[in-house]
């Protein structure tokens, strides 16, 4: 077999020629790109078997990720490295296996990623504690990965190029939890923190590289920077808006401070084109949008992402309240296909979810039932992202959640494109008459209700520095 024959490892060469290589079981599509800072180096096709390979006549050493759309994981290259992987596309990220020359540091970087997202599924409840409590729970987490860290550097004996990777792996994780604390911890408790955090809280700022280019397409760095400019921007006023104006001021001045702080072109774009994405999926309003773009394309030197994010924003228009929700193919239980628009009749509320994070699914279950109790003016429709019926239809199995309706996508790209989905919490809201009440709703805001009870919701909100 392809995959036993490509674990001999054989050394020695003096240039850079390098193989990858490997197996896609369930495959949903005939080919896997390979990748270059977000830019497709090679497309290499499966064979009948589902194996694909490729040999590189010169391969720089570094981070590379490969992609089985739509999932892709990160694989990092040393020189005349032989990689291999076996992956269930079913199953991507916790399936995935390297065997050859170069393989103990690739799983480690799955095992730490895997980990990674263990801790961010189990760690929502520890957002609602106080700020001495998140600290100590959040010092352990990081102590016990540290732990797992060390022991591995020590056994792999990787070098100092691949350590970076995997350093960036382990605190970028821990620092961005610190960073969305207050926030995260505001929405779920209703709670201001800002005058309870202490000034050494971020003290680990002051060790973070903010231009780093071998790092400019690394997630958990990507991830660190937006969460901590969202965190900076948030603290920064005094005064009483609506939402709708205190998401545009904190949006501009997340753009500024990134521009103050970030100078490397490359890595400022990609945060800007995220602060971007983010703000105009979560801000309806149509003048306070036209505001924000002209900002953005004063700072951003991206025109192909400027032009991709203008475009979003006129998709988005059609979501604004008083439309019509457009209409999309779901499927049910019965695996017949159901017409977003047949749920006319009744107000009616859309919540997403994906088999990926179980803390989620089970938490918007629990919160829907409650709502159902107190609200039966309402229709709940979950609506699962994932493209695995089977699947899909075993988790429901296990879980009894009466009166909610459960459906799947019939094609998840036609929903992210039509509903702008982006977030795993994105819920809608919709009229008896299928008109939008509020398409970017979120079950875990503490004035949700509120939204259910009147469809004019718009509350001031204070955050004091």
């Amino acid at each position: 077999m392809l995959m036993m024959m490509s674990c001999d490892k054989k050394y020695g060469r003096k240039d850079y020629t390098a193989y990858f290589g490997g197996e896609v079981q369930n495959p949903v599509t005939r080919y896997v790109l390979f990748c270059k800072d977000g830019q497709v180096m090679d497309t290499i096709p499966l064979k009948s078997d589902n194996t694909f390979f490729k040999t590189f006549d010169s391969l720089a050493p570094g981070l590379y990720s490969f992609r089985h759309d739509p999932e892709y994981q990160y694989v990092y290259f040393d020189k005349n490295d032989s990689l291999m992987v076996r992956v269930n596309a079913r199953d991507f990220d916790e399936s995935i296996v390297f065997c050859g020359r170069g393989d103990q540091k690739n799983n480690f970087l799955m095992e730490m990623y895997l980990r990674n997202e263990s801790d961010k599924n189990q760690f929502y409840p520890i957002f609602d504690l106080d700020v001495k409590g998140f600290e100590k729970a959040t010092d352990s987490s990081y102590l016990a990965s540290q732990a797992f860290y060390e022991k591995k550097k020590s056994e792999i004996q990787w070098n100092e190029d691949f350590d970076k990777f995997a350093k960036a792996a382990l605190d970028f994780h821990h620092f961005a939890k610190k960073e969305i604390y207050p926030t995260v911890h505001r929405v779920r408790t209703g709670q201001d923190l800002t005058d309870e955090i202490p000034e050494s809280y971020y003290a680990f700022r002051k060790d973070v590289d903010f231009n780093d280019k071998e790092l400019s397409a690394y997630a958990p760095y990507l991830n660190y920077l937006s969460h901590m400019l969202g965190n900076m921007a948030a603290i920064n006023y005094h005064n009483h808006f609506t939402e709708a104006d205190l998401a545009l001021k904190t949006n501009i001045n997340k753009i500024q401070i990134a521009d103050t702080l970030i100078k490397d072109e490359k890595v400022k774009n990609v945060i800007l084109n995220n602060i971007a994405f983010t703000y105009l999926l979560e801000d309806q309003n149509i003048e306070n949008n036209h505001k924000f773009l002209e900002i953005f394309h004063k700072y951003s030197t991206d025109d192909d992402k400027k032009n991709e994010i203008s475009k979003i924003g006129q998709a988005i228009q059609r979501l604004k309240t008083g439309s019509t929700l457009p209409e999309v193919d779901l499927v049910g239980l019965d695996g017949k296909t159901i017409a977003s628009g047949s749920f006319t009749g009744k107000k009616t509320v859309f919540f997403c979810w994906t088999e990926k994070l179980e803390s989620h699914f089970t938490a918007a279950h629990k919160k829907v039932m409650d709502f159902k109790m107190r609200h039966p003016e309402y229709q709940f429709v979950a609506v699962n992202v994932d493209d695995d019926p089977e699947k899909w239809a075993e988790i429901l199995s296990q879980y009894r959640f009466p009166g909610v309706l459960e459906t799947r996508c019939s094609d998840f790209e036609d929903v992210k494109d039509k509903w702008a989905i982006t977030k795993i919490h994105r819920t809608i809201i919709v009229n008896a008459d299928g008109t939008i009440r509020n398409a970017f709703a979120n079950l875990f805001d503490v004035n949700f209700e509120k939204e259910l009870e009147d469809g004019s919701f718009e509350h001031a909100v204070t955050i004091n520095n």
